[in-house]
């Protein structure tokens, strides 16, 4: 799964995705957490940045209070989950990120580790989102994060990882087009890992508060 990541080059943005205003009163964030809300890339007339919650809630839920709130989806099985099936039609994003975390479980202990793509400081994941409205007119806006097998340099690491798109497939991946299984299949797979990094950082990220660059330093010795 992909529970932590980071998004730190907010500057980025706007050339990145070929969005304008991006930033939203958004700062950089280094310790992204479920619930949290995030800029994530949607297309309209053109592609813009909307502000949503991680974990997301269907637009058919009565009460959110009771409802499961993935953060993640598993590619595999997108088109046979009610919650994901319509989705993955006509409503597809991008979730703008830095890089992100995961835990390899060693010797009945969890070590997070960071992991990024080399030569690109703000990339996207592969994300899904809804909108939830209620009678009163109150809309929240919430996304989940594809997630596919992993690549080798994940492997070691986790059974899962983060759909990251390749540039060239961000904006078909982004249209509102009924994309082919087959096209699917081929633009949720994972990404390269020579064009990848991974590296143990402090257990610090285990805390939700701990939002600062120290978070994605990298430990020596491990």
């Amino acid at each position: 799964m992909c529970g932590r990541y980071s998004l730190t080059c907010i500057d980025d943005l706007c050339g990145r995705f070929r969005v304008i205003d991006p930033m939203i009163g958004f700062r950089s964030h280094f310790n992204i957490a479920p619930g949290s809300t995030n800029p994530v890339i949607v297309a309209h007339e053109r592609a813009e940045a909307v502000m949503m919650q991680w974990g997301l809630v269907p637009h058919w839920a009565k009460d959110i209070t009771a409802t499961h709130r993935p953060i993640n989806a598993r590619a595999e099985s997108l088109a046979e989950k009610p919650m994901f099936r319509d989705l993955l039609k006509s409503q597809r994003c991008l979730v703008p990120a830095s890089g992100f975390f995961e835990w390899k479980h060693e010797w009945g202990h969890k070590i997070p580790f960071y992991n990024h793509v080399k030569d690109d400081p703000v990339f996207g994941f592969a994300g899904l989102y809804d909108i939830w409205r209620n009678p009163a007119g109150t809309t929240l806006r919430t996304y989940t994060i594809i997630t596919t097998t992993p690549n080798e340099l994940m492997a070691p690491i986790h059974n899962r990882m983060p759909v990251i798109l390749k540039q060239d497939d961000e904006m078909r991946w982004l249209s509102r087009d009924v994309l082919p299984a087959d096209e699917v299949q081929r633009i949720l797979s994972p990404y390269p890992a020579e064009a990848m990094e991974a590296y143990p950082v402090s257990e610090r990220v285990n805390r939700t508060d701990a939002d600062d660059d120290q978070v994605i330093q990298p430990i020596k010795g491990l």
